[in-house]
Protein backbone atom coordinates (compact mmCIF):
# COMPACT_ATOMS: atom_id res chain seq x y z
CA UNK A 1 0.00 0.00 0.00
CA UNK A 2 0.97 3.52 -0.94
CA UNK A 3 1.03 5.76 1.69
CA UNK A 4 0.74 9.89 1.69
CA UNK A 5 3.12 9.67 4.63
CA UNK A 6 6.88 9.01 5.10
CA UNK A 7 7.10 10.52 8.57
CA UNK A 8 4.54 11.04 11.02
CA UNK A 9 4.79 12.58 14.77
CA UNK A 10 1.87 12.14 16.62
CA UNK A 11 1.08 13.66 19.58
CA UNK A 12 -1.24 12.18 22.96
CA UNK A 13 -1.68 13.58 25.98
CA UNK A 14 -0.84 11.92 29.34
CA UNK A 15 -4.54 11.36 29.96
CA UNK A 16 -4.83 9.26 27.36
CA UNK A 17 -2.60 7.09 28.89
CA UNK A 18 -4.96 7.05 31.98
CA UNK A 19 -7.88 5.09 29.92
CA UNK A 20 -10.93 5.28 32.51
CA UNK A 21 -8.10 5.77 35.84
CA UNK A 22 -8.16 9.43 37.32
CA UNK A 23 -4.71 9.09 37.49
CA UNK A 24 -1.43 6.98 36.63
CA UNK A 25 -1.32 4.85 33.88
CA UNK A 26 -3.84 1.83 32.66
CA UNK A 27 -1.11 -0.76 31.07
CA UNK A 28 -3.76 -2.63 28.63
CA UNK A 29 -4.62 1.05 27.29
CA UNK A 30 -0.81 2.02 26.49
CA UNK A 31 -0.10 -1.50 25.32
CA UNK A 32 -3.21 -0.81 23.02
CA UNK A 33 -1.41 2.17 21.93
CA UNK A 34 1.80 0.47 21.49
CA UNK A 35 0.48 -1.70 19.18
CA UNK A 36 -1.09 0.49 16.80
CA UNK A 37 1.88 2.55 16.53
CA UNK A 38 3.42 -0.71 15.78
CA UNK A 39 0.90 -1.14 12.86
CA UNK A 40 1.31 2.08 11.32
CA UNK A 41 5.19 1.56 11.91
CA UNK A 42 4.59 -1.64 9.92
CA UNK A 43 3.57 0.06 6.54
CA UNK A 44 6.91 1.48 6.59
CA UNK A 45 5.48 4.96 8.01
CA UNK A 46 8.78 6.31 10.27
CA UNK A 47 6.79 7.60 13.96
CA UNK A 48 8.06 10.27 16.50
CA UNK A 49 5.63 10.47 19.39
CA UNK A 50 5.40 13.27 21.76
CA UNK A 51 3.38 12.56 25.20
CA UNK A 52 2.13 14.75 27.34
CA UNK A 53 2.35 13.96 31.42
CA UNK A 54 -1.14 15.04 33.02
CA UNK A 55 -1.82 12.05 33.66
CA UNK A 56 0.87 12.85 36.43
CA UNK A 57 0.98 16.31 36.58
CA UNK A 58 -0.44 19.46 35.67
CA UNK A 59 1.98 22.78 35.89
CA UNK A 60 -0.66 25.11 35.02
CA UNK A 61 -3.30 23.72 37.14
CA UNK A 62 -1.27 24.24 40.08
CA UNK A 63 0.27 27.19 39.28
CA UNK A 64 -3.79 28.84 39.35
CA UNK A 65 -3.64 27.42 43.02
CA UNK A 66 -0.78 29.67 43.85
CA UNK A 67 2.25 27.58 43.24
CA UNK A 68 5.32 29.25 41.20
CA UNK A 69 4.26 28.87 37.24
CA UNK A 70 7.98 27.92 35.96
CA UNK A 71 8.29 25.41 38.97
CA UNK A 72 5.31 23.51 38.05
CA UNK A 73 6.33 23.76 34.43
CA UNK A 74 9.53 22.03 35.06
CA UNK A 75 7.43 19.00 37.35
CA UNK A 76 5.33 18.62 34.63
CA UNK A 77 8.02 18.40 31.62
CA UNK A 78 9.77 15.27 34.27
CA UNK A 79 6.27 13.51 34.15
CA UNK A 80 6.29 13.90 30.11
CA UNK A 81 9.58 11.44 30.77
CA UNK A 82 8.05 9.12 32.72
CA UNK A 83 4.97 8.95 30.51
CA UNK A 84 7.94 8.57 27.15
CA UNK A 85 9.68 5.26 29.42
CA UNK A 86 6.99 3.79 29.87
CA UNK A 87 5.96 3.80 26.28
CA UNK A 88 9.36 3.32 25.07
CA UNK A 89 9.37 -0.47 26.84
CA UNK A 90 5.80 -1.03 25.32
CA UNK A 91 6.74 -0.31 22.31
CA UNK A 92 10.10 -2.35 22.75
CA UNK A 93 7.43 -5.40 23.49
CA UNK A 94 6.12 -4.91 20.76
CA UNK A 95 9.14 -5.80 18.66
CA UNK A 96 9.89 -1.95 17.77
CA UNK A 97 12.86 0.00 18.20
CA UNK A 98 12.71 2.92 20.37
CA UNK A 99 14.18 5.62 21.89
CA UNK A 100 13.49 8.10 24.26
CA UNK A 101 15.42 11.65 24.02
CA UNK A 102 14.63 14.33 26.38
CA UNK A 103 14.87 17.97 26.17
CA UNK A 104 16.16 18.19 29.83
CA UNK A 105 19.57 16.37 29.68
CA UNK A 106 19.59 13.13 31.75
CA UNK A 107 21.84 11.49 30.54
CA UNK A 108 21.60 8.32 33.15
CA UNK A 109 18.21 7.53 31.93
CA UNK A 110 17.48 8.62 28.75
CA UNK A 111 19.15 10.40 25.65
CA UNK A 112 19.42 13.79 25.77
CA UNK A 113 17.23 15.84 22.69
CA UNK A 114 19.56 15.89 19.72
CA UNK A 115 18.38 16.40 15.98
CA UNK A 116 21.23 15.31 14.29
CA UNK A 117 21.03 11.55 16.01
CA UNK A 118 17.24 12.13 16.47
CA UNK A 119 17.57 11.83 12.52
CA UNK A 120 19.75 8.94 12.49
CA UNK A 121 17.55 7.13 15.18
CA UNK A 122 14.57 8.04 12.11
CA UNK A 123 17.18 6.70 9.59
CA UNK A 124 17.55 3.06 11.11
CA UNK A 125 13.69 2.24 11.48
CA UNK A 126 13.71 3.70 15.29
CA UNK A 127 10.48 4.94 17.09
CA UNK A 128 11.16 8.36 18.87
CA UNK A 129 9.47 9.30 21.81
CA UNK A 130 10.21 12.95 22.34
CA UNK A 131 10.32 14.02 26.19
CA UNK A 132 10.51 17.04 28.19
CA UNK A 133 8.24 19.36 26.25
CA UNK A 134 10.44 21.96 24.70
CA UNK A 135 12.87 21.71 28.06
CA UNK A 136 11.40 25.52 28.77
CA UNK A 137 8.85 26.57 31.09
CA UNK A 138 5.31 28.20 29.83
CA UNK A 139 5.41 26.36 26.43
CA UNK A 140 2.43 23.22 26.11
CA UNK A 141 3.58 19.69 24.70
CA UNK A 142 1.34 21.12 21.95
CA UNK A 143 4.04 23.22 21.00
CA UNK A 144 6.88 20.80 21.46
CA UNK A 145 4.81 18.48 19.06
CA UNK A 146 4.96 21.17 16.43
CA UNK A 147 8.68 21.78 16.94
CA UNK A 148 9.58 18.69 16.55
CA UNK A 149 7.10 17.74 13.23
CA UNK A 150 8.69 20.84 12.08
CA UNK A 151 13.05 19.51 13.00
CA UNK A 152 11.88 15.86 11.46
CA UNK A 153 10.47 17.38 8.49
CA UNK A 154 7.32 15.40 8.99
CA UNK A 155 4.51 15.23 6.55
CA UNK A 156 2.15 15.22 9.11
CA UNK A 157 0.99 15.69 12.79
CA UNK A 158 -1.57 13.61 14.17
CA UNK A 159 -3.46 14.55 17.61
CA UNK A 160 -4.66 11.83 19.34
CA UNK A 161 -7.20 13.40 21.77
CA UNK A 162 -10.63 12.02 23.81
CA UNK A 163 -12.70 12.99 20.72
CA UNK A 164 -13.23 12.37 17.04
CA UNK A 165 -12.15 15.40 15.98
CA UNK A 166 -12.38 19.34 16.26
CA UNK A 167 -15.72 21.12 17.43
CA UNK A 168 -16.50 24.43 17.89
CA UNK A 169 -17.00 23.58 21.75
CA UNK A 170 -16.25 20.74 24.16
CA UNK A 171 -19.12 18.13 22.90
CA UNK A 172 -19.12 16.28 26.01
CA UNK A 173 -20.72 19.72 27.96
CA UNK A 174 -22.26 21.37 25.18
CA UNK A 175 -24.33 18.75 22.60
CA UNK A 176 -24.40 21.62 19.87
CA UNK A 177 -20.76 21.30 19.15
CA UNK A 178 -20.38 21.86 15.50
CA UNK A 179 -17.65 18.87 14.21
CA UNK A 180 -15.61 19.75 11.92
CA UNK A 181 -14.20 17.43 8.94
CA UNK A 182 -11.90 20.64 7.46
CA UNK A 183 -10.28 23.56 8.50
CA UNK A 184 -7.45 26.05 7.85
CA UNK A 185 -5.12 27.09 10.13
CA UNK A 186 -6.52 30.99 9.77
CA UNK A 187 -9.66 29.48 11.31
CA UNK A 188 -8.56 27.73 13.87
CA UNK A 189 -6.90 30.84 14.95
CA UNK A 190 -9.59 33.61 14.66
CA UNK A 191 -12.42 30.97 16.04
CA UNK A 192 -10.05 30.67 19.00
CA UNK A 193 -10.52 26.97 18.49
CA UNK A 194 -9.38 25.29 21.73
CA UNK A 195 -7.70 21.82 19.91
CA UNK A 196 -3.89 23.17 20.43
CA UNK A 197 -2.61 26.31 21.62
CA UNK A 198 -1.72 29.24 19.41
CA UNK A 199 1.54 28.77 19.15
CA UNK A 200 0.89 25.30 18.33
CA UNK A 201 -1.09 26.12 15.28
CA UNK A 202 0.97 29.10 14.06
CA UNK A 203 4.40 26.72 14.28
CA UNK A 204 2.40 24.27 12.23
CA UNK A 205 1.04 26.68 9.82
CA UNK A 206 4.38 28.36 9.04
CA UNK A 207 6.18 24.58 8.38
CA UNK A 208 3.43 23.93 6.52
CA UNK A 209 2.91 20.40 8.16
CA UNK A 210 -1.01 19.62 8.66
CA UNK A 211 -3.03 18.41 11.72
CA UNK A 212 -4.85 15.42 12.14
CA UNK A 213 -6.78 15.50 14.73
CA UNK A 214 -8.73 12.09 15.70
CA UNK A 215 -9.87 9.99 19.17
CA UNK A 216 -6.74 7.88 20.56
CA UNK A 217 -9.31 6.32 22.79
CA UNK A 218 -10.78 5.22 19.62
CA UNK A 219 -9.75 1.46 18.76
CA UNK A 220 -8.38 1.33 14.97
CA UNK A 221 -8.50 5.40 14.87
CA UNK A 222 -4.71 6.20 14.18
CA UNK A 223 -4.64 3.78 11.14
CA UNK A 224 -7.93 5.07 9.72
CA UNK A 225 -6.64 8.46 10.72
CA UNK A 226 -3.31 7.77 8.79
CA UNK A 227 -5.02 6.28 5.40
CA UNK A 228 -7.57 8.98 5.41
CA UNK A 229 -10.54 6.54 6.77
CA UNK A 230 -13.06 6.76 9.38
CA UNK A 231 -13.47 9.94 11.52
CA UNK A 232 -11.02 13.06 11.79
CA UNK A 233 -10.62 16.75 11.39
CA UNK A 234 -7.67 17.99 9.29
CA UNK A 235 -6.40 21.23 9.67
CA UNK A 236 -3.95 22.55 7.05
CA UNK A 237 -3.43 25.62 4.64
Amino acid sequence: MTLPFNRLLLKISGEALMGSGAFGIQVPVMERIAEEVADVAALGVKMCLVVGGGNIFRGLATAAQGMDRVAGDYMGMLATVMNALALESALQSKGLAARVQSAISMPTICETYSRASALRHLAQDRVLIFAGGTGNPFFTTDTAAALRAAEMECDALLKGTSVDGVYSSDPKTDVGARRYERLTYGEVLSQNLKIMDPAAITLARDSRIPVIVFSIRTPGALMGAVKGEGRFSLISA
